[in-house]
């Protein structure tokens, strides 16, 4: 037993080829590929962006969100509504998205704009949390752990943002849609006449119930600053520096609707942290997930109701770096599957001479190595 101990202990461990995705396809893209979940919360807009159909299940409902985002950019894909907060979205690209070092690495888009009187740092911006995750154990699913981006509130919002918030929503059809959160607070998802489809996401359960991290309120009222023919009345939602899905325009000239605002809406993967905020070290993403992180409401109806996220799909930045990064790393791991190949002989972890006939993991060479 001292002999397998000592080689396990010199041992190197070699990541599995999986860990980096990138699809058979003639071109890859730099938008995303498919939407993997979509459970939106409550809100005037669900139901209808995309438009529920009677019978529809929720794989028909990731069909239609597919329709409007799926290799699309910003100018030419659809909305797709979050609902009120929690409510997400989750995605991903046909290939791994590298960590470049200094860099935004993905921009999200949705349909936040700059208030025209320039009198606040944005206007209609719904801000919604980025979520990333990578595909350790390679089956293609989002089922490994995931991370948050942690965007400006985390600096300049100390104090105010609430960490493993909880909400839960309750079905009332045709009503207000009322909700609970694990603050002693409650409230409702009110309707309006602007929109009169029943507001809870039709294909979902009864008590839906989201957990993550709710931003502070961003609500302004400029209601002395600016006058309205149509009402006494003007709000405002501010924008937050970065870190954000639909927090900042898509374009960096709101008239421009070709230079895209890649600082604005761009996300640095090193932005990621664990469940305790503490910084991780991802080198590549595979999965992506959007959530309202807001939970307000305007309190005057002729505005616009609950703040909710809108998703327009997102975008790798350097998608060239990201497909140079996968052929580095896989080169590598073709290296180390040579080597394995080698006439040196393999032991298994109990140490026993083996020749391998099967996928597992082997001792050769004192290196710990996974064959495929």
């Amino acid at each position: 037993m001292k002999k397998i101990f000592l080689l396990l202990i010199a041992a190197i461990t070699i990541g599995n080829i999986h860990a980096q995705r990138m699809d058979d396809v003639t071109v890859h893209s730099k938008y995303i590929q498919a939407v993997d979940e979509y459970r939106p919360a409550p809100g005037q807009y669900v139901n209808d962006v995309p438009e529920y159909e009677a019978g529809d299940t929720e794989a028909d409902m990731i069909r239609k969100c597919n329709n409007n985002l799926a290799g699309l950019g910003p100018i030419n894909s659809h909305l797709v509504a979050l609902g009120g907060w929690g409510g997400y979205i989750t995605f991903h690209f046909d290939h791994s998205i590298a960590n470049v070092p200094g860099e935004r690495d993905f921009a999200v888009w949705g349909n936040a704009y700059q208030e025209m009187k320039n009198l606040v740092f944005g206007g209609m911006n719904e801000a919604g949390v980025v979520m990333v995750s990578k595909d350790v154990n390679g089956n293609g699913k989002p089922d490994d752990p995931w991370y948050e981006i942690s965007g400006s509130c985390d600096v300049d919002s100390a104090g105010k943002v609430i960490y493993g918030y909880e909400i839960t929503y309750r079905q009332n059809p045709m009503g207000d849609i009322p909700w609970t959160d694990n603050q002693g607070n409650s409230g409702t998802i009110d309707r309006n006449h602007y929109h009169t489809q029943e507001y809870y996401p039709q294909w979902l359960p009864d008590n839906l119930t989201f957990k993550g991290t709710r931003l502070p309120d961003n609500m302004q009222n400029l209601s002395d600053q600016v006058e309205q023919s149509f009402s006494p009345y003007y709000y405002v939602l501010v924008g937050f520096r970065y870190g954000y899905a639909d927090n900042l325009p898509n374009f960096s000239d709101n008239a421009d609707a070709t230079s895209y605002n890649y600082e604005g809406c761009g996300i640095d993967i090193s932005w990621a942290v664990d469940e305790n905020r503490q910084p991780v070290n991802l080198d590549f993403i595979d999965f992506v997930r959007v959530y309202t992180g807001l939970n307000q409401k305007c309190p005057q109806p002729e505005w616009w109701g609950e703040t909710s996220t809108e998703f327009a799909g997102a975008e790798d930045i350097h998608l060239e770096a990201s497909l140079q990064a996968i052929e580095n790393a896989l080169s590598g791991i073709r290296a180390i599957q040579q080597e394995a190949s080698s006439s040196s002989p393999f032991y298994d972890l109990q140490g026993r001479k083996v020749t391998p006939t099967k996928k597992g993991v082997y001792i050769q060479n004192r290196k710990k190595i996974v064959i495929n």
